[in-house]
């Protein structure tokens, strides 16, 4: 599953709006839905940042969709831990293995910890999705971010892309040479996978440090300044 991430911040509707009015709009949304622990609130919050997306923006609902799998997946596994694991109120169901039961506190904790992650998360996607990162970047530095902390985050973000970019490729190969075509296979597959996925990792950073230290990198990366009008 491809997903340029960097694309879709620069091709949307809401991609020449002011980049401190999303920043601010996003986080003080996101900062209230911390604060306040409402459920309604969540969902609401949920709602409209995703109207701002798909109608706004117009930005696909299948690219938001993707954009939203991994954190249901982690955001999930957290949930049901809270869910079967957590409390010691009222039992509402038992599921009869090994004594796991869920409870009243552990429902309205799990129920409530994932609508609150979603509704976080939701304004972090518009954030992202309408804003290319040398705008976002820009702006940390007009607010006296510190620099280190700025080109780190730049390098990450480099970083992560070349990452997927590579496993896209190497699960594509595997792919076309019917590596996934029992589940034996599968798991040998993965197991190449992430061990070649390390050492290319590697290499390539290697290859970045070259690419920085040929082009007279003294420790400071240029960043976006956009020209004032």
């Amino acid at each position: 599953m491809k997903f340029d991430i960097d694309y879709i911040a620069h091709n949307n509707k809401l991609s020449n709006v002011n980049t401190y009015l999303k920043i601010i709009v996003a986080i003080s949304i996101m900062l209230v839905t911390l604060i306040l622990d409402n459920l309604l609130l969540d969902f609401i919050v949920f709602i409209a940042m995703a109207i701002g997306i798909l109608v706004i923006a117009r930005i696909s609902f299948r690219d938001y969709i993707k954009f939203l799998s991994i954190p249901i997946i982690f955001a999930s596994m957290s949930c049901l831990l809270l869910l079967f694991f957590f409390g010691d109120g009222k039992v509402i169901f038992d599921t009869g293995i090994f004594g796991i039961v869920i409870r009243e506190d552990s429902f309205y904790l799990a129920t409530s910890t994932f609508c609150r992650v979603f509704a976080c998360f939701s304004c972090l996607g518009f954030l992202t999705l309408t804003t290319p990162i040398a705008q976002i970047l820009h702006v940390l530095g007009e607010i006296k971010v510190p620099k280190i902390l700025i080109e780190i985050a730049l390098l990450m973000y480099t970083t992560i892309f070349i990452f997927l970019e590579q496993l896209y490729t190497m699960r594509q190969a595997q792919e076309t040479r019917l590596g996934y075509m029992n589940t034996r296979s599968a798991y040998r597959s993965l197991g190449y996978l992430f061990s070649n996925l390390f050492f290319k990792s590697l290499d390539k950073s290697e290859v970045m440090m070259n690419s920085l230290n040929s082009r007279g990198y003294t420790g400071q990366l240029p960043t976006y300044k956009p020209s004032k009008k």
